[in-house]
Protein backbone atom coordinates (compact mmCIF):
# COMPACT_ATOMS: atom_id res chain seq x y z
CA UNK A 1 0.00 0.00 0.00
CA UNK A 2 1.12 3.53 -0.92
CA UNK A 3 1.49 5.95 2.11
CA UNK A 4 3.97 8.15 0.94
CA UNK A 5 4.12 10.39 -2.34
CA UNK A 6 7.63 11.67 -3.39
CA UNK A 7 7.52 14.84 -6.34
CA UNK A 8 10.65 16.23 -7.90
CA UNK A 9 9.87 19.05 -10.14
CA UNK A 10 11.43 21.42 -12.56
CA UNK A 11 11.40 24.68 -11.88
CA UNK A 12 8.32 26.62 -13.27
CA UNK A 13 6.48 23.67 -13.82
CA UNK A 14 4.42 24.50 -9.99
CA UNK A 15 5.24 20.89 -9.24
CA UNK A 16 5.31 22.23 -5.64
CA UNK A 17 1.85 23.73 -6.14
CA UNK A 18 0.60 20.39 -7.16
CA UNK A 19 2.24 18.81 -4.33
CA UNK A 20 0.67 21.10 -2.11
CA UNK A 21 -2.59 20.32 -4.01
CA UNK A 22 -2.20 16.68 -4.00
CA UNK A 23 -1.25 16.77 0.16
CA UNK A 24 -4.66 18.82 0.83
CA UNK A 25 -6.60 15.93 -1.66
CA UNK A 26 -5.71 13.01 0.38
CA UNK A 27 -5.40 14.75 3.67
CA UNK A 28 -2.00 13.77 4.01
CA UNK A 29 1.11 15.62 5.93
CA UNK A 30 3.11 17.66 3.15
CA UNK A 31 6.96 18.14 3.82
CA UNK A 32 8.22 21.17 1.86
CA UNK A 33 9.01 24.02 3.60
CA UNK A 34 8.57 22.21 6.93
CA UNK A 35 11.18 19.94 5.98
CA UNK A 36 13.22 22.42 5.92
CA UNK A 37 12.25 24.29 9.27
CA UNK A 38 13.04 20.70 10.68
CA UNK A 39 16.22 20.57 9.34
CA UNK A 40 16.94 23.92 11.17
CA UNK A 41 15.25 23.16 14.50
CA UNK A 42 17.54 19.65 14.13
CA UNK A 43 20.80 21.49 13.27
CA UNK A 44 20.69 24.95 15.78
CA UNK A 45 20.34 27.02 12.72
CA UNK A 46 18.10 30.00 11.47
CA UNK A 47 15.32 28.57 9.00
CA UNK A 48 17.12 31.30 6.43
CA UNK A 49 20.49 29.28 7.08
CA UNK A 50 18.82 25.64 6.36
CA UNK A 51 16.72 27.57 2.93
CA UNK A 52 20.28 28.91 1.94
CA UNK A 53 21.92 25.68 1.51
CA UNK A 54 18.03 23.82 -0.01
CA UNK A 55 19.32 21.76 -2.62
CA UNK A 56 22.38 22.91 -3.33
CA UNK A 57 26.78 22.25 -3.18
CA UNK A 58 28.67 24.38 -0.92
CA UNK A 59 31.02 26.62 -3.10
CA UNK A 60 34.38 25.71 -3.25
CA UNK A 61 36.10 27.63 -0.54
CA UNK A 62 33.38 25.51 1.91
CA UNK A 63 34.99 22.53 0.78
CA UNK A 64 38.50 23.43 1.01
CA UNK A 65 37.56 24.99 4.88
CA UNK A 66 36.36 22.15 5.75
CA UNK A 67 39.42 19.77 4.49
CA UNK A 68 41.51 21.98 6.87
CA UNK A 69 39.63 21.33 9.40
CA UNK A 70 40.17 17.99 9.13
CA UNK A 71 43.12 18.13 8.94
CA UNK A 72 43.15 18.59 12.78
CA UNK A 73 43.53 16.19 15.55
CA UNK A 74 40.94 13.55 15.49
CA UNK A 75 39.40 15.11 18.90
CA UNK A 76 38.95 18.31 17.28
CA UNK A 77 37.51 17.24 14.21
CA UNK A 78 34.95 15.27 15.90
CA UNK A 79 33.37 18.41 17.84
CA UNK A 80 33.75 20.80 14.91
CA UNK A 81 31.92 17.89 12.56
CA UNK A 82 28.57 17.79 15.32
CA UNK A 83 29.34 22.26 14.13
CA UNK A 84 29.57 22.53 10.76
CA UNK A 85 26.27 23.25 9.07
CA UNK A 86 27.09 22.67 5.60
CA UNK A 87 25.21 21.05 2.63
CA UNK A 88 26.32 17.45 3.66
CA UNK A 89 25.10 17.73 7.31
CA UNK A 90 22.13 19.45 5.44
CA UNK A 91 21.13 16.32 3.48
CA UNK A 92 21.67 14.21 5.98
CA UNK A 93 19.05 15.72 8.35
CA UNK A 94 16.69 16.12 5.71
CA UNK A 95 17.31 12.30 4.83
CA UNK A 96 16.58 11.10 8.04
CA UNK A 97 13.71 13.36 8.60
CA UNK A 98 12.24 11.78 5.43
CA UNK A 99 13.04 8.20 6.51
CA UNK A 100 11.11 9.00 10.27
CA UNK A 101 8.22 10.72 7.98
CA UNK A 102 7.77 7.88 5.67
CA UNK A 103 8.02 4.78 8.30
CA UNK A 104 4.83 7.32 9.53
CA UNK A 105 3.15 7.25 6.00
CA UNK A 106 0.32 9.67 4.77
CA UNK A 107 2.86 12.37 4.08
CA UNK A 108 3.95 14.15 0.54
CA UNK A 109 7.65 14.76 0.24
CA UNK A 110 8.46 17.40 -2.68
CA UNK A 111 12.09 17.30 -4.14
CA UNK A 112 15.16 17.69 -1.72
CA UNK A 113 16.05 14.22 -3.59
CA UNK A 114 13.48 12.30 -2.08
CA UNK A 115 12.92 9.84 -4.18
CA UNK A 116 16.43 8.68 -4.48
CA UNK A 117 16.78 8.56 -0.27
CA UNK A 118 13.70 6.83 -0.13
CA UNK A 119 14.54 4.42 -2.77
CA UNK A 120 13.53 0.66 -2.01
CA UNK A 121 11.51 1.52 1.08
CA UNK A 122 8.13 0.01 0.66
CA UNK A 123 5.12 1.78 0.66
CA UNK A 124 7.03 4.60 -1.24
CA UNK A 125 5.63 6.41 -4.84
CA UNK A 126 7.87 8.34 -7.07
CA UNK A 127 6.68 11.32 -9.25
CA UNK A 128 8.33 13.97 -11.57
CA UNK A 129 6.69 17.03 -12.97
CA UNK A 130 7.78 18.82 -15.69
CA UNK A 131 6.41 21.42 -18.32
CA UNK A 132 7.43 23.14 -21.50
CA UNK A 133 10.14 25.89 -21.72
CA UNK A 134 7.04 28.67 -22.84
CA UNK A 135 4.87 27.34 -19.93
CA UNK A 136 7.29 27.62 -17.22
CA UNK A 137 8.53 31.02 -18.75
CA UNK A 138 5.18 32.13 -18.70
CA UNK A 139 4.79 30.91 -15.14
CA UNK A 140 8.23 32.67 -14.12
CA UNK A 141 7.37 35.91 -15.72
CA UNK A 142 4.20 36.03 -13.74
CA UNK A 143 5.75 35.62 -10.79
CA UNK A 144 8.66 37.60 -11.22
CA UNK A 145 7.33 40.99 -13.42
CA UNK A 146 10.26 42.50 -12.80
CA UNK A 147 13.22 40.00 -13.83
CA UNK A 148 11.29 38.77 -17.16
CA UNK A 149 14.50 39.19 -19.23
CA UNK A 150 16.18 36.70 -16.67
CA UNK A 151 13.66 33.58 -17.25
CA UNK A 152 15.41 31.28 -19.11
CA UNK A 153 18.67 31.63 -17.31
CA UNK A 154 17.06 31.11 -14.23
CA UNK A 155 14.75 28.22 -15.19
CA UNK A 156 17.86 26.34 -16.34
CA UNK A 157 20.27 27.30 -13.29
CA UNK A 158 18.02 26.00 -10.92
CA UNK A 159 17.31 22.78 -12.28
CA UNK A 160 20.85 22.32 -13.29
CA UNK A 161 21.53 23.12 -9.06
CA UNK A 162 18.63 20.75 -8.16
CA UNK A 163 20.41 17.95 -11.15
CA UNK A 164 23.93 18.78 -9.84
CA UNK A 165 22.63 18.56 -6.11
CA UNK A 166 21.47 14.76 -6.65
CA UNK A 167 24.30 13.91 -8.62
CA UNK A 168 26.59 14.40 -5.83
CA UNK A 169 24.37 13.15 -3.28
CA UNK A 170 22.66 10.26 -4.83
CA UNK A 171 24.75 9.79 -7.90
CA UNK A 172 21.66 9.54 -9.31
CA UNK A 173 20.31 11.61 -12.92
CA UNK A 174 17.55 13.81 -11.12
CA UNK A 175 15.48 13.74 -14.47
CA UNK A 176 16.00 10.28 -15.14
CA UNK A 177 12.87 8.44 -15.42
CA UNK A 178 13.68 5.13 -14.23
CA UNK A 179 13.75 6.50 -10.75
CA UNK A 180 10.04 7.65 -11.14
CA UNK A 181 6.89 5.71 -10.95
CA UNK A 182 5.35 8.44 -12.77
CA UNK A 183 5.81 10.98 -14.98
CA UNK A 184 3.71 14.23 -15.19
CA UNK A 185 3.37 16.82 -17.69
CA UNK A 186 1.78 19.92 -16.07
CA UNK A 187 0.21 21.70 -18.70
CA UNK A 188 -2.56 18.74 -18.37
CA UNK A 189 -3.60 20.46 -15.43
CA UNK A 190 -3.73 19.91 -11.57
CA UNK A 191 -7.20 18.34 -11.65
CA UNK A 192 -6.05 15.65 -14.37
CA UNK A 193 -2.15 15.33 -12.71
CA UNK A 194 -3.69 14.50 -9.03
CA UNK A 195 -6.52 12.07 -11.06
CA UNK A 196 -3.49 10.27 -12.97
CA UNK A 197 -1.41 10.10 -9.50
CA UNK A 198 -4.59 8.49 -7.68
CA UNK A 199 -5.21 6.42 -10.55
CA UNK A 200 -1.35 5.48 -10.65
CA UNK A 201 -0.88 4.78 -6.85
CA UNK A 202 -4.57 3.47 -5.58
CA UNK A 203 -4.84 5.90 -2.90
Amino acid sequence: MIQVITVEREYGSRGGEFARLLAQHLKWELLDQSLIDEVAKRAGVSAAEARRRDERLDPWYSKVERAFWHGSNERATAILEQDIFDTTRMTELAQAVMVEKARVGKCVIVGRGAACALHGVPGCFHAFVYASTARKIRWFEQAFPDKKALAERELAATDQRRADYVEHFYHNVWNDYRIYHLMLNSCMGFDAMIGATIEATGV
